[in-house]
């Protein structure tokens, strides 16, 4: 049961990850203004981020690859939380819009919901004890 549903998640985070990464090469202007100023060179790092984006979906989708695809994508949603950081602290406007604190707040979790998603999917959570059957949570 387990194994199916890591399957299926794995192939549902693989898809949006793909048509996210897309999305930052069909129209980078938008995720530009959220870029930490500090990295310069926004298209760059837009450009890159979208590129490991579609590589990582591939490897969400593939089985012979999903476990490795969801680690890295753990660590990738932790290193992308920086912009999403960025725009709640400086209050900058993404697509035009400014956002309150309450949906900074959802960000947060949904982000943190997802990393916990992509941690079960490189199997890290839950994890099984070779001596026990039983599925414990690492904590």
């Amino acid at each position: 049961m387990i194994k199916k549903l890591r399957f299926i998640t794995s192939i549902i985070l693989g898809v949006a990850f793909l048509k996210i990464g897309i999305d930052h090469f069909l129209d980078p202007e938008w995720f530009e203004p959220i870029v930490p100023g500090i990295l310069g060179f926004p298209r760059f790092w837009v450009l890159a981020s979208g590129a490991v984006e579609i590589i990582i979906g591939i490897m969400l989708i593939f089985p012979m690859t999903q476990k490795i695809g969801g680690k890295s994508c753990a660590i990738l949603l932790i290193i992308l939380y920086w912009a999403n950081l960025n725009m709640w602290i400086n209050d900058i406007p993404i697509g035009g819009q400014s956002f309150e604190g309450k949906w900074h707040l959802l960000r947060l979790f949904i982000q943190l919901l997802l990393i916990s998603i992509a941690l079960f999917i490189g199997e890290i959570i839950p994890r099984r004890d070779d001596s026990d059957e039983d599925i414990a949570l690492i904590v």
